[in-house]
């Protein structure tokens, strides 16, 4: 049987559409600023917690994307049980705690760049679709 982490994901885009993406250290992939959600923590909670000790900036805006599975990236024989979240930072994000580099990626166009499952298979589509869509 295979052990499942729920955790809560940010969907963060720029103005000019690109998704930002973090790896952590001694990783390859990578994914989307978040991680676990603590014992009787919410998932809103959780993925404010994520961002600030992640990125050193809150979040706003805040907007369900739905629940997600996907393969976990760093931890083999598991899945990740994901609550995205589209978000808009309060400030410049920069690599905080255990990330090790985050960058900006074209949804349209990846790159060559090694991306965790979650990202790869859903947060790509999802972002690509938000970006080709007029803002409301």
């Amino acid at each position: 049987m295979t052990a499942i982490i729920r955790i809560v994901a940010a969907v963060v885009l720029d103005e000019r559409g690109r998704l930002l993406v973090v790896r952590k250290r001694g990783t390859t992939a990578f994914m989307q600023p978040g991680g676990k959600i603590e014992p009787g923590e919410q998932p809103i909670e959780a993925l404010a917690r994520e961002v600030r000790e992640e990125l050193g900036v809150g979040v706003s805006g805040v907007r369900a994307l739905g629940h997600h599975d996907a393969v976990a990236a760093n931890e083999p024989g598991h899945r990740v049980a994901a609550d995205l979240f589209l978000v808009n930072l309060d400030g410049e994000p920069h690599p905080a705690a255990e990330i090790a580099e985050m960058t900006w990626i074209d949804p349209h166009v990846p790159g060559d760049i090694e991306l965790a499952p979650l990202t790869r298979d859903t947060v790509l589509p999802l972002a690509d679709d938000r970006t080709r869509r007029p803002h409301v």
